[in-house]
């Protein structure tokens, strides 16, 4: 009887194990989860600005604000960050600013770059702009 005991003891503790696994293993990080719904790899958008020197920072807070708020207008946009340079290496040739766009594939960019809302940003952005950098790339396992 000992010996059947013993048996259901391990059995539970191994399907509770099995269920804390699963619960670890459902929550994939957001790239793996958007990776894992399409064969094909997200097209990401940099996009790196310098600003011209006699911007204010009330203009350059109105274009973080201008850009922060397209993926509220356009769908195609499936993910979005930003951020300012913090790098100690110095290398950053006087961008400031890098906003990391993605899209579900060159589709969505093409919907994208001639969408008025995204007109609309570049129109606030060219007072003030003196360098932009952008780069795209399909994402890589």
């Amino acid at each position: 009887m000992l010996f059947f005991v013993t048996l259901v003891v391990l059995a539970l503790q191994s399907c509770a194990s099995d269920t804390s696994d699963k619960k670890i293993n459902e929550s994939p990080n957001p790239t793996e989860v958007i990776q894992t719904k399409s064969s094909t790899p997200l097209l990401r958008h940099i996009v790196m600005f310098k600003f011209k020197d006699d911007a204010s920072d009330a203009d350059i807070e109105k274009v973080e604000n201008a850009f922060r708020d397209l993926p509220n207008h356009i769908a195609e946009i499936k993910d979005f960050e930003w951020g300012t340079n913090n790098s100690p290496e110095e290398l950053e040739q006087g961008f400031t600013h890098c906003f990391f766009v993605s899209f579900e594939n060159e589709a969505g960019r093409a919907v994208y770059l001639p969408h008025p809302k995204h007109l609309g940003f570049v129109e606030i952005l060219k007072p003030t702009l003196d360098k932009v950098l952008v780069f795209d790339y399909l994402a890589k396992d």
